[in-house]
């Protein structure tokens, strides 16, 4: 057995971590997650460092902010001198290879993997920059809108189907090539990462994922639906941006969304079975740490809400859990973030990142599997659309604070308020609270400085972005290559050899 366990990161799209209160929630169809959540490490309160895709992911990816990495949206470049998990853990020797999507922006788009497997979901650059020159405009081509609610429903294939498909079919494959050399001595330990687009709406499944919630007690939202007027002030840029005037959102449009979210839960739920049946056949599971994650929530229609791109829990909150030797399996209330992933993967691995932790904004989670406690808030961030000025969130202890240079403070007590129904801001009680959370944030950000640099970022790529698309286009996204010559049976090669070397377990 190898000194480095090998790493399975199963990562998810928009899945919802108040779903996950102790593993899934007793009404989700997901017995593969739930018997690996049984065996796991279970963050119950665990945050994306920013509620939108590439953000969170290059966060998740590097342990820092979107201040730091200057990622604050979906068409932000993610630059190659950003330390990830993957270089930390390819540098200490292990293979790393990505099946799926990490959403990078940019030419590079590896970052520290040194195989990938499949192209992205998302587009690769700078075409989704959002204008804080321009507040309030919809940038319709690309601005998430309604349609996704009302079009919910059944069927057998669509976009991200045949992603995910994919996604999991090579990542399957993946295992099995790296389970042909798991018994050799000189091996190298692997982080694999497999990454799927669901259950990101479009809220539409396959029919034999939607009827497992006929009868579902969930489709109802349990907070309810807030009017325009009486939405705070984010919020009400976020209806204004998913375009809410033009749409009269039924009571069933809203149960067959949350269905046909719940739905893909369960089609992914197969997907990671997969993996971990193979991950056991092939012997591999006991040296394999497993990791079950996601770049942020969905709100699901709490509020009148949908999508992300806000603090409010649905949107903000995601699953963390973490299954393998020297892992204790326990429930774990602390708050955390994605931002902790990459420092806990390196402490796990054995690797010091000392020289890089100044500049890191995540911190190992092994304490806490341990019993022990930890001291720092959970900070994000979220400077993209839907927002005219960045705003900024300290989660801490029964507290959520948000603060935005734009709009009055929120303040939640969310032991006392899991629903974030009163905003205590305002609460001549809560005045102290509100004043100390308020020192943590100057101490924190430079707000000023931080929206600067955001609207910087934004107009250079409105420059950059229409340059590169007039004559000649050379795209960033990711082209997987396969050499054919190589596959299989070819005539440089000798089939004694192949057969044996191919063959998992070798003749016993």
């Amino acid at each position: 057995m190898t000194a480095k366990p090998n790493i399975l990161i199963i990562m998810v799209d928009q899945l919802n971590g108040t779903l996950f209160p102790d593993g899934p929630a007793d009404f989700l169809h997901a017995p593969n997650l739930k018997a690996l959540a049984a065996r796991s490490a279970r963050f119950a309160n665990t945050y994306t460092a920013s509620p939108l895709c590439a953000p969170a992911r290059a966060s998740f990816m590097s342990g820092q902010l979107p201040s730091r990495t200057e990622v604050y949206d979906n068409a932000a470049e993610f630059t190659s001198a950003i330390p990830t998990f993957a270089h930390h853990l390819r540098a200490a020797g292990y293979y790393t290879c990505l099946s799926g999507k990490m959403h990078f922006v940019g030419p590079d788009q590896l970052h520290g993997y040194e195989e990938r497997l499949t192209t992205d979901i998302y587009p690769a650059d700078f075409g989704w920059t959002p204008d804080y020159r321009k507040p309030g405009e919809r940038i319709d081509w690309w601005y998430h809108n309604l349609g996704s609610v009302t079009g919910a429903g059944v069927a057998e294939i669509t976009n991200q189907m045949e992603y995910d498909d994919e996604v999991a079919f090579q990542a399957v494959q993946k295992l099995y090539q790296l389970s042909r050399v798991s018994t050799d001595p000189d091996r190298r330990p692997w982080c694999l990462t497999v990454s799927m687009s669901h259950p990101h709406d479009p809220y539409v499944a396959r029919k034999r994922y939607w009827d497992l919630y006929e009868n579902c007690q969930a489709l109802d939202p349990e907070f309810g639906f807030i009017p325009y007027e009486q939405q705070d002030a984010h919020s009400k840029r976020l209806y204004d941006a998913s375009d809410y005037a033009s749409f009269s959102i039924t009571r069933a449009q809203v149960r067959r969304s949350r269905r046909g979210y719940f739905a893909n839960i369960s089609y992914l739920d197969d997907k990671i079975g997969e993996l971990l049946d193979v991950l056991e056949r092939t012997r591999m599971a006991e040296d394999t740490i497993v990791i079950l994650c996601s770049d942020h929530g969905d709100m699901l229609g709490e509020r009148g809400l949908w999508f992300k791109m806000c603090f409010y829990e649905g949107s903000a909150r995601v699953p963390l859990m973490i299954a393998g030797r020297d892992v204790r399996p326990g429930l774990i209330e602390t708050p955390v973030s994605n931002l902790d992933v990459c420092p806990t993967l390196c402490d796990l691995a054995g690797i010091d990142i000392g020289e890089i932790m100044p500049w890191t904004d995540g911190q190992s989670l092994v304490p806490l599997t341990r019993g022990e406690m930890r001291a720092e808030p959970v900070l994000i961030e979220y400077a993209a659309e839907g927002s005219n000025a960045p705003l900024v969130c300290v989660r801490e202890g029964r507290f959520k604070f948000v603060h935005c240079e734009l709009d009055p403070p929120q303040l939640f007590d969310l032991k006392a308020d899991p629903m974030e129904r009163t905003n205590l801001a305002a609460d001549p009680a809560h005045a102290g609270t509100v004043a100390d959370f308020m020192d943590k944030v100057r101490a924190r950000w430079d707000m000023a400085r931080f929206d600067a640099a955001v609207r910087e970022s934004q107009a250079r790529r409105w420059v950059v972005y229409p340059a590169l698309r007039n004559g000649a286009y050379f795209p960033w996204d990711f082209q997987p290559l396969q050499k054919a010559s190589e596959r299989y049976m070819r005539n440089h090669m000798d089939l004694n050899v192949l057969e044996e070397s191919k063959r998992f377990p070798r003749g016993e």
